[in-house]
């Protein structure tokens, strides 16, 4: 024996020929076609970067993040480039996907050599976008190599050589037994990207003594000291 359907609850019976609940139900496939477009444009647009790259300041030792924010369906394929020179995944580099819309790319043990352009590009079958921005390293100053003891004769031209390195460039300073040197024709020196070289000419025996070569900028100070014997 079949059971008698059970009567719906009051309040849940519908009247299709009732014009709010036809206007209810246009609304409501309105509402899908919307939604159904927005999902096709969204998986068949184009890359868009929604938030730019930004320059970021690097320290030596430590280690920096490129970000920006995307939009791209499908999923797109991302490279990054350091002065246009294609970057691998690995443990200098790490590509980073942040959920929901960022991409980001972590540089690790910084060292001056970081320094430069970064570029991201975004791939899908729709096309690509690009964006760029700049590492900045900063380095405490530093002596990497200090000048040589030197033993010369009078007369004889003597070149005190030191390696230097720092970002922003330090300032660079030569002591002779701890009294700031005063340049002129005989006695000078020179700064260069990378070195410092000071230069005796006509070495007398009172230039012998203690040479210190001192460079600072805003991250710190180095030193280094040679001696200096005339024959």
């Amino acid at each position: 024996m079949s059971k008698a359907k059970a009567a719906p609850p009051p309040g849940c019976t519908l009247n299709i020929n009732d014009p709010q609940v036809q206007e209810a139900a246009i609304r409501i496939q309105a509402s899908y076609r919307g939604h159904r477009s927005r999902k096709e444009l969204r998986e068949k647009g184009p890359p868009k970067i929604l938030q730019e790259l930004k320059d970021v300041v690097l320290v030596e030792g430590s280690a920096a993040k490129l970000e920006c924010r995307v939009s791209a369906f499908p999923d797109p394929f991302i490279v990054w480039y350091k002065d246009g020179k294609e970057l691998k995944d690995g443990p200098k580099y790490r590509y980073v996907f942040e959920d929901p819309d960022f991409v980001a790319l972590v540089v690790r043990d910084g060292v001056l050599a970081d320094l430069g352009k970064y570029t991201v590009t975004i791939k899908n079958p729709f096309g690509q976008t690009s964006g760029s921005a700049c590492i900045l390293v900063e380095v405490p100053a530093k002596v990497s190599k200090g000048p040589d003891y030197m033993k010369a004769k009078r007369g004889t031209t003597v070149v005190l050589k030191a390696e230097i390195s720092g970002e922003p460039p330090p300032d660079v300073a030569w002591l002779k037994d701890g009294d700031d040197i005063e340049e002129d024709d005989r006695v000078f020196f020179d700064i260069g990207d990378t070195n410092t070289i000071l230069t005796i000419k006509n070495a007398k025996l009172s230039d012998a003594g203690k040479y210190e070569v001192f460079v600072e900028n805003s991250l710190g100070t180095d030193q280094s000291f040679a001696r200096v014997d005339i024959l």
